[in-house]
């Protein structure tokens, strides 16, 4: 199935006026700024989020340009926080393509950041609306404030499940969550729509990080990043922290110690992806995935639509089986 596709197909008009004003937001007339902008607009991606937000917002009413300036201002929220984090991690490479601070500098890469960053401000001020533009300044610190949990528990020897999910829940399902609490508020939800549109949105956005982790034990060019390079960066998912937690086996704690300390070479963490898929890490993670899932299409079921459903069940599926 061309989940893309269906994903669009009630939104194709609302999605193409979207991508002009993001575009134009992305945009300089000249000189170095002009440059960077350009090159981040190479690597925008399939816009899943934006899709999210837009589609929310027709769930609930019709789309308007309180919901276009929500939309681009998310996306400009979460385009600035990938700039600051590529920065934070030392990436090379973002959706296969040179990283801006690899292909600039840091201090480029930094300023380009707080550019768009305000750019981001500067489009949800334009809503007017004072919930949308808390629920928008919420997500900043909360995305901030994962990162920051994340780099704590590089120096935390526990491996827990629990601390996983902690961090994905400020990070990922963070935004996943604001895009359908601000696609609501921008038509005029209730409180109780809002809510359930946001406990929809976050358990997406926990689907899309496990699936996202699960790659990381996998040999692909296509998503921009090498088997392991989660583990490079200190950092245990999912998949790992089962196999530690239902094992006895002492030299793979080591192992696991060492990623955290940042000492781990490829070898050593190539014998923790085999160890973590001999010990069920992979089957463990995709399950989680499928529980979580029928949450979401719970509300599906129950709170979308009919004219919308095939569009939503569409979104769901895609990011389950999604290959990149």
């Amino acid at each position: 199935m061309d989940y893309l596709s269906v994903i669009r197909k009630p939104i194709s008009t609302e999605f193409h006026d979207f991508q002009n004003q993001f575009q134009g937001a992305l945009t300089h007339s000249a000189g170095l700024l002009a440059s960077a902008l350009d090159h981040i607009r190479q690597r925008t991606g399939k816009q899943m989020r934006p899709m999210l937000t837009l589609l929310t917002a027709k769930n609930y009413g019709n789309i308007s340009q309180v919901t276009q300036y929500s939309a681009v201002a998310l996306e400009l929220l979460h385009t600035a926080s990938l700039v600051h984090d590529d920065v934070v991690d030392e990436s090379d490479e973002r959706r296969g393509i040179a990283s801006l601070n690899l292909s600039y500098n840091n201090k480029v890469a930094v300023l380009v950041g707080d550019y768009i960053l305000s750019t981001c401000l500067l489009n949800v001020s334009f809503t007017q609306n004072p919930r949308i533009l808390f629920y928008l300044s919420e997500l900043g610190r909360t995305l901030a404030s994962g990162e920051i949990l994340q780099l704590q528990n590089i120096n935390n020897n526990e491996v827990t499940e629990d601390a996983y999910f902690q961090v994905i829940n400020q990070k990922t399902a963070s935004l996943f969550k604001t895009c359908c609490s601000m696609g609501a508020l921008s038509v005029g939800a209730s409180d109780e729509e809002v809510q359930k549109a946001e406990l929809f949105g976050q358990n997406l956005g926990i689907i899309f990080q496990i699936r996202d982790d699960i790659f990381d034990y996998f040999d692909s060019t296509d998503i921009g990043k090498p088997t392991g390079n989660d583990m490079r960066e200190g950092k245990l998912t999912l998949p790992v922290i089962y196999a530690l937690n239902t094992s006895d086996f002492e030299p793979m704690k080591v192992l696991a110690r060492k990623v955290k300390a940042g000492k781990i070479n490829s070898d050593e963490i190539a014998v923790l992806v085999e160890f973590t898929k001999r010990q069920g890490g992979i089957e463990y993670a995709e399950q989680k995935m499928i529980e979580i899932a029928h949450q979401a299409k719970a509300f599906i079921d129950e709170n979308v639509r009919d004219e919308l459903k095939d569009a939503f069940n569409a979104y769901l599926e895609y990011i389950i089986q999604r290959k990149l």
